[in-house]
C-alpha cells in the first residue's frame, strides 16, 4: 500500500469509476416510479400490479409475468417492504433487472435497475481534477442542538425534507467557509454543495463525504473527493439540491467535475 496522497486518490478514483459502471451501479437505473402516480398499479414496462399500502407494497403477478421473488419464480400476491442493502440483493427481479422497492416521506415507489441500460453502455468515465494538497484541509464540525429538516428542491422537480445535523467549518486560501451537513448512520458527514464552478465547468452541484469527526469535532474536508450526485448518471434519481448557505462563493476546482 502507498502512503502518497496522490496515489491513494488515484486508487480511490479508479475504484469509484468501477463502482459507477458496475452492473447495478447508478448508470443502470432506468426509472423511478411513485405508486401514487399509478393508481391502477401498472408501472411502465414492469410486469405485475404494484399497489401501495400503509406499511409496504402489495405485488400481484401471474407466472407468465416472469418475475422472481427471493430468487424463485413468482405468482400470486406478496407484501414487500423497502429494500435495504445492495441493488443486486433486491427481492424482486425480472431477468437481469432488479426492481427495488423504496419509500420517501411515506410515498412508496419502485426503481428499475437494468444492467443493459443505454447509459451504462455509453459510459466513458468521469472528468476529475488530479489530486492537489491545497484542497484537503482541516475541518471542525459543530452539531446543532437538535437535528433540523429543511425543505429543498429535488432533481425530479419535487420538494422534500433534508435532515441536517450540524455545521462544518473550514478555511480555503485563508478564507473561512461553512457547510450545513447531514450526520450519517456511521457518524460520517454528508454535504450537498455548489460553488462558482457549478453549471460552468462542473456539474450543477456535488456531494462531499467527510469522515466522522473525532471527540473534538475535528475531521478532514477533502474536496479532491467531491463526487457527482447519482442524478448526474441517471435522470431517475431524486438527489436533493444544496440547502440554503451551501453555495460556496469560491471556485472548487477539485474532485469530480462532469461526465466525460
Amino acid at each position: 500500500m502507498t502512503t502518497d496522497a496522490a496515489d491513494v486518490w488515484k486508487q480511490w478514483h479508479e475504484h469509484r469509476v468501477e463502482t459507477l459502471s458496475a452492473p447495478y451501479g447508478p448508470l443502470a437505473l432506468t426509472g423511478t416510479y411513485w405508486l401514487e402516480d399509478f393508481p391502477d398499479g401498472r408501472l411502465p414496462d414492469i410486469p405485475g400490479a404494484w399497489v401501495a399500502g400503509e406499511d409496504g407494497v402489495v405485488l400481484t403477478a401471474a407466472e407468465a409475468d416472469g418475475l422472481t421473488v427471493d430468487g424463485k419464480p413468482f405468482s400470486g400476491e406478496v407484501r414487500l417492504g423497502a429494500d435495504a442493502g445492495a441493488v443486486a440483493a433486491a427481492r424482486v427481479a425480472h431477468g437481469e433487472r432488479r426492481l427495488v422497492v423504496l419509500v420517501r416521506e411515506g410515498v412508496w415507489g419502485v426503481r428499475d435497475f437494468d444492467p443493459g441500460a443505454e447509459a451504462r453502455r455509453l459510459f466513458r468515465g468521469v472528468e476529475a481534477t488530479p489530486y492537489e494538497d491545497r484542497w484537503s484541509v482541516p475541518g471542525r464540525f459543530t452539531p446543532y442542538g437538535e437535528d433540523r429538516t429543511v425543505r429543498v428542491p429535488n432533481a425530479d422537480g419535487r420538494e422534500r425534507g433534508l435532515g441536517l445535523g450540524g455545521e462544518l467549518a473550514f478555511a480555503l486560501d485563508g478564507q473561512e467557509h461553512t457547510l450545513q451537513v447531514t450526520v450519517q448512520g456511521d457518524g460520517s458527514l454528508w454535504a450537498v454543495f455548489a460553488d462558482t464552478t457549478s453549471r460552468v465547468t462542473s456539474y450543477r452541484f456535488r456531494f462531499l463525504h467527510p469522515g466522522a469527526p473525532d471527540a473534538h469535532g475535528h475531521t478532514t474536508v477533502d474536496f479532491n473527493r467531491a463526487v457527482l450526485p447519482p442524478c448526474a448518471f441517471a435522470d431517475a434519481f431524486i438527489c436533493p439540491f444544496p440547502p440554503p448557505g451551501n453555495t460556496l462563493g469560491v471556485a472548487i476546482e477539485a474532485g469530480e467535475r462532469n461526465l466525460v
